[in-house]
């Protein structure tokens, strides 16, 4: 039999469930709103946005020859369809501002502080990786293209066919311009250190000629052009995480913390400032052993017997907090090589 407290807390939880459903609705309805209306506002330029996509292959083209529409709508549907693809990009921003505000309030503060700026960033690197296949890729493309052509063919390419083609590069692109913001990611979130992903260098270049060679045209141009800015971004990935490596750290701290304090909760033990904070120093100081190779043994946190409430570290005692513990790590280093040494 359900007790009148359970039933109080279903409905509590109901109420909640249908507050976040509502707020969704409101969201999505909002993103649509805007894709119409941009929509709305494209379409009399449907045809000049369609001459624009196809301006890179007619140059290339020989005199007279134009694009053919196979199919008896195309002429009109495809460029609306470029419109709508146009205005889901102009409003891709939006979009994810609304996203971000319904996933923002579930979220620590230290998860805001990394993902914020990774997320404005994908949406200009998104948009780079357009303009790169837009400006290079499709024109390079387009021009071995027909000066591969047998004399004997008249090169004349559907406006659906190509439209399907940029469409792709651009998406192709696009997503491989994130490679910064994954790797960042990556290493913020713990999942992988700098000096795996130095050391595993060679592996990762053959794995992106890899995935470029499934992700562009079977042509040895496209499939270079590809690869060669994912390296590069790859590598400026690695170089900001180590400009920005304080920023990561204190981030891993914090996580630990908060991992703490759930381990802590979830146990019905009393959460204190000492508990928390060996936790976390102990967390912190198994990732730095890890990454020099070394072996720890797990064991249970003792329990503080501090009085103190738990309270967040302020930035001033995280920036002593972390170096203090840098200074440790490399003294236990130093004081390891030295008996390396002796022996």
């Amino acid at each position: 039999m359900t007790s009148p407290t359970d039933t109080k807390e279903q409905e509590v939880g109901f109420k909640a469930l249908l507050e976040h459903l509502f707020e969704l609705r409101d969201r999505l309805m909002r993103i649509v709103i805007a894709l119409i209306g941009v929509f709305i506002v494209l379409s009399p330029f449907a045809q000049e946005l369609y001459n624009w996509l196809s301006d890179p292959l007619m140059r290339h083209l020989p005199d007279g020859v134009k694009l053919i529409a196979v199919g008896v709508a195309s002429p009109f549907l495809i460029p609306f369809k470029l419109a709508l693809l146009v205005a889901f990009l102009i409003t891709l921003p939006y979009t994810f501002y609304q996203v971000w505000g319904f996933v923002a309030p579930g979220l620590y503060q230290h998860e805001k502080r990394l993902i914020t700026p990774l997320l404005i960033s994908s949406v200009g690197l998104f948009y780079v990786g357009m303009a790169f296949a837009y400006y290079l890729v499709i024109p390079t493309i387009s021009q071995a293209a027909i000066a591969f052509t047998p004399s004997n063919v008249n090169p004349a390419p559907d406006i659906a066919a190509y439209l399907d083609f940029t469409v792709a590069m651009f998406l192709a692109f696009g997503i491989s311009f994130e490679t910064p913001v994954a790797t960042i990611l990556l290493i913020g979130m713990g999942v992988v250190s700098i000096e795996t992903l130095e050391k595993s260098r060679p592996y990762i270049i053959v794995g992106i000629f890899v995935i470029a060679m499934f992700l562009t045209p079977p042509d040895v141009v496209s499939q270079v052009l590809m690869a060669v800015p994912i390296w590069l971004l790859f590598e400026l990935g690695l170089l900001l995480s180590r400009v920005f490596g304080k920023h990561l750290e204190r981030f891993k701290v914090e996580k630990a913390e908060h991992e703490a304090e759930q381990t802590i909760h979830n146990s019905n033990l009393p959460v204190t400032a000492g508990a928390a904070g060996a936790a976390a120093t102990g967390a912190a100081a198994a990732t730095a052993w890890e990454n020099d190779q070394y072996i720890f043994e797990e064991t249970t946190p003792v329990q503080s017997t501090d009085d103190e409430a738990f309270r967040p570290l302020t930035d001033a005692e995280m920036e002593a907090e972390l170096e203090r513990m840098d200074v440790e790590f490399k003294r236990m280093e130093d004081n390891f090589r030295k008996e390396e040494h002796d022996k």
